[in-house]
């Protein structure tokens, strides 16, 4: 799936010249936290995020509110002197995958999204891309999660979803993942249904190993009692 369909078409965004105050104005209005600062050719310039703002205002403007004579003080402060100029921004080309890859690797929790004059097409928050996984992998439905250990070897994910497909279930989706053994795969089926029990008798019967999904991902988690480097005796 590209970026072009799970961005936010319509992008709330301001100037260089709009003062602080009415960027937080227009993120307590529409409830967000980024805003894209654009030029008059819609050419993308900077963002200016809540963080930006909490961090150019004193701390009691937003426990206490503002007054009409705090603002006197801070009335020439613009986007422009807090925005962020190196903005971290994507092609309409990308596919949610990308976009992920990026945000966990920048740190960010909003990319604007801008064509190759640089003009911006759309922006793609977090929340954007948590609604397009939910898409993908089906599991906006009511369904049960799977784990399945098996064997590293050619055919395994085909048996489990030919048996799993005679006994009349649907996949909401499948997902492979690395185990520490490195023979072996977890498979994550996610079922329609939530009554497993029989396909978990069926596959238990056909030698698969089967271990809850958040036991799975604890033992993925760094053994924080041992030091580092030493390995686990």
């Amino acid at each position: 799936m590209f970026v072009s369909r799970s961005m936010t078409r319509k992008v709330v965004t301001v100037n260089p010249e709009t003062t602080i105050f009415e960027a937080q104005e227009l993120m307590a209005k529409h409830h967000i936290r980024h805003l894209p600062v654009v030029d008059e050719s819609n050419r993308l310039v900077g963002i200016v995020t809540d963080r930006d703002l909490r961090s150019a205002l004193p701390y009691r403007f937003f426990k206490e509110g503002i007054n009409p004579s705090d603002k006197e003080g801070f009335q020439n402060l613009k986007v422009k002197d807090i925005m962020t100029r190196k903005v971290i921004s994507i092609p309409p080309s990308y596919t949610i995958q990308d976009a992920l890859l990026v945000v966990q690797n920048s740190k960010v929790g909003a990319l604007p999204v801008v064509d190759d004059e640089g003009r911006l097409r759309g922006i793609l928050s977090v929340r954007d891309l948590l609604r397009a996984f939910i898409n993908v992998l089906g599991i906006g439905q009511p369904g049960t999660l799977l784990c399945i250990l098996v064997e590293e070897k050619v055919g395994q994910l085909k048996k489990i979803v030919d048996a799993i497909t005679e006994m009349g279930v649907s996949f909401g989706s499948v997902l492979v993942a690395r185990y520490w053994d490195e023979n072996k795969r977890a498979v994550f089926p996610y079922l329609l249904t939530q009554n497993v029990a029989q396909v978990k008798k069926k596959l238990t019967a056909m030698g698969y190993q089967l271990v809850d999904p958040m036991q799975w991902y604890i033992d993925q988690l760094p053994d924080t009692d041992r030091p580092p480097d030493k390995p686990a005796e």
